[in-house]
């Protein structure tokens, strides 16, 4: 099992990505760097990349909305140069709030899109010419369309490697059979394991179905916050706003992914209870009715021997990338901890 730790993107990333310098020194095996409609993702994997050495540096997520498959795949093969072998590409669909409200783009047919797109990368990677005739792409354009002048194209310089891991983070159904059949990795959120299989099994099930053989078995990152002790479980109520806005705030009646993952793990009146109080502005209200059985049962916190029996929970959940936010005086150390716990 291998450690990663999702870089805190609020306030100013810079400050966060130093720490994970030491981050690496203790055990860490992987950095996901987010970027919603904060700052880009790979400035600062590029940034990383060159105060580290050993740990991999992935996109958790870059959306398949607003960069074209071009720019994708560009991305990631430059990320992967100056990394020297180390990027992982995390795509996504994000959601209607950020492509539409932020990006200006229609958020149409997300997993169609995103298979296309896993397509292109992966044979711009091997250095094949880009081409596209979908209805979520004309790559290059159509005879008609321009000025009549585009023709496929490959990749100017020559990748590092000719293949980089590609993780997708999904909740839905269907969107997890696609992650299943076609992703190295896969990045759920707000993960309970013990309910893993009853949510998503199916799913993983009839993806792994039609999996290639070469991309071997799938990983996973899910995780949480982690903090060690005996009295360190008051932590838990931190978490409260963040589950809150994803289950109430990130998207309307009747659209939200997080709400659906909230009903699928029992909490059906809570999720509805919130997201009401959550949309009428009421925020304080709609956090203290998150189940806090939810809460600690998808993070890590508490005792040692009670951290590890979550370890544990975890990794017999199919986790392979525990994911841990380290709370504490010692980061570092709690980091090097859980690495010897995990070895």
């Amino acid at each position: 099992m291998q450690l990663s730790y999702p870089l805190q993107y609020d306030g100013n990333p810079r400050a966060t990505a130093d720490q994970v310098v030491e981050l690496e020194k203790a055990g860490l095996d992987m950095v996901w760097v987010a970027e919603a409609y904060g700052f880009d993702s790979p400035t600062l994997m590029g940034y990383l990349a060159a105060k580290t050495e050993r740990l991999e540096i992935a996109a958790g997520i870059i959306n398949v909305f607003s960069r074209t498959p071009g720019a994708i795949l560009q991305t990631a093969a430059g990320l992967d140069n100056v990394s020297a072998g180390r990027a992982v590409l995390g795509l996504g669909a994000s959601g209607p709030q950020v492509i539409e409200g932020f990006h200006g783009m229609p958020y149409d047919k997300p997993l169609g899109r995103t298979r296309e797109v896993i397509r292109l990368v992966r044979s711009g990677l091997k250095r094949e010419p880009l081409e596209s005739h979908t209805s979520f792409f004309d790559i290059p354009l159509s005879e008609g369309k321009g000025l009549g002048l585009g023709k496929p194209l490959k990749i100017l310089t020559r990748p590092e490697r000719d293949t980089i891991p590609i993780w997708i983070a999904s909740l839905g159904d269907k969107n997890v059979e696609m992650t299943a059949e076609l992703a190295d990795g896969w990045l759920p959120i707000m993960f309970v394991p013990e309910k893993a299989r009853d949510v998503w099994g199916d799913a993983l099930d009839a993806g792994a179905a039609k999996r290639p053989a070469e991309l071997g078995p799938l990983q996973i990152s899910a995780g949480g916050m982690l903090a060690v002790g005996d009295d360190v479980t008051g932590l838990l109520d931190f978490l409260r706003p963040m589950y809150a806005l994803y289950v109430g705030g990130m998207g309307a009646r009747g659209k939200n992914f997080y709400n659906e993952l909230a009903c699928q793990y029992g909490y059906e009146k809570e999720a509805k209870e919130i997201q009401d109080l959550y949309l009428d502005g009421k925020k304080k209200e709609a956090e203290a009715l998150v189940p806090m059985e939810w809460i600690e049962q998808s993070n890590l916190v508490g005792p040692a021997s009670y951290v590890k029996e979550r370890i544990a929970a975890f990794e017999e959940a199919g986790v392979s990338h525990l994911s841990i936010v380290p709370v504490g005086d010692d980061p570092a150390g709690l980091v090097g901890q859980v690495k010897d716990w995990v070895s």
